[in-house]
């Protein structure tokens, strides 16, 4: 399982269709992007909600980077994104074959967002399945890539 995980000071997310219509919104928080593969599982679920619920990307009183979401009262937009197991290694047309079929998919990816819940978070979703258009405000910069097969 693959999250780019993007610091943000606010995401949303709309259908294609309705762009000026958002159906799920955070303030402060996390902008989530995860990607799963044919081998996941609940242990990959679980250590992507953990990490993500854990990560010290957030700003304490010195400026560093020392707290958590949790420790800052901020949500997570959660958005399925199969694109993350693309492979444009050859050619200029990525293959998708590594992406999990779209039933064990959204399996592992209602999941985390249980997970998620689980660590006290809101968590905001997209629609799986669904041409959506994700908009957001990255703070800092912050952006921050995780595997759950550890693979960067």
């Amino acid at each position: 399982m693959r999250a780019v995980i993007q610091k943000v000071s606010y995401a949303n997310v709309a259908a294609a269709t309705q762009a000026d219509h958002p159906f799920s919104q955070i303030e402060h928080g996390l902008c989530v992007l995860l990607g799963v593969t044919h081998n996941d599982t609940e242990t990959d679920a679980r250590y992507i909600a953990d990490k993500t619920a854990g990560l010290r990307i957030f700003e304490d009183g010195d400026g560093k980077l020392n707290l958590s979401v949790k420790d800052t009262g901020g949500s997570v937009l959660l958005v399925s994104q199969f694109t993350l197991y693309g492979d444009a290694r050859n050619g200029r047309r990525p293959s998708f074959t590594e992406a999990a079929k779209p039933e064990q998919a959204e399996a592992l990816y209602r999941r985390t967002a249980e997970l998620l819940r689980a660590h006290g978070l809101t968590v905001a979703e997209g629609r799986f399945r669904t041409h959506m258009l994700v908009s957001l405000c990255n703070d800092g910069p912050v952006t921050i890539l995780l595997d759950s097969q550890k693979q960067f």
